[in-house]
């Protein structure tokens, strides 16, 4: 399998994440999103949203981390938990990451770390940090008196919610703020296999300084 996938990309992360601990073997294809390689018509073609995660496996082309997600689970066996009403539970925090958290993450990241400092806009940037601290709650009331988000292990609804959390720019998210999603996160990256995103795919700011 190939992904098509950038470092800076929470996005990407929680696919080549979902591979990795679904022991899939799979390689990162690089895409140079801060060059504008996702707006070429070769890119275009092979996803026309313009967008990375793109997981490519044999005739199979799949965009949206979480649909790439849910492939995987699937495909596999795993990640995906023990039941049908688990699976229904394990894809609504999935649904809920990508609408209520990760777009915010995402969005606020790269307005506060990927833009001139002079284009940064300041009240943008604090209205999404609002809305976080709001997805930041409905995490960790989750997580209280519980390991995973879903079931007794984890699932693709913890590599969903985990995707921009263990980045290291700031965007309104401070560990020691969230003690359960401290211990969550910790959790996570002492699974066998677990990489920081920069280690995981190619690409990081550092390449570009």
């Amino acid at each position: 399998m190939q992904l098509y996938c950038f470092g800076e990309s929470g996005n990407a992360y929680k696919a080549a994440l979902t591979m990795t601990l679904a022991d899939v073997e799979w390689e990162p294809v690089f895409v140079d999103f801060f060059n504008g390689e996702t707006r070429r018509p070769e890119f275009l073609a092979l996803n026309p949203m313009g967008e990375v995660p793109v997981l490519v496996d044999g005739d199979t082309v799949l965009s949206q981390s979480g649909v790439i997600q849910d492939y995987i689970s699937s495909k596999t066996g795993r990640l995906g938990g023990r039941s049908a009403a688990e699976r229904r539970e394990v894809l609504r925090w999935v649904f809920w990451d990508n609408h209520k958290m990760s777009s915010q993450c995402g969005t606020a990241r790269f307005l506060q770390n990927f833009l001139p400092e002079d284009k940064r806009p300041s009240e943008v940037i604090e209205w999404l940090q609002g809305r976080l601290c709001a997805a930041f709650r409905t995490l960790d009331t989750q997580l209280d008196g519980r390991s995973w988000l879903v079931g007794d292990g984890p699932t693709i609804a913890d590599l969903a919610c985990c995707g921009y959390l263990f980045y290291p720019e700031p965007f309104g998210f401070d560990r020691a703020d969230w003690p359960r999603i401290d211990a969550w996160l910790d959790r996570i990256s002492a699974l066998p296999g677990w990489k920081h995103p920069y280690d995981m795919m190619p690409g990081s700011p550092a390449d570009r300084a």
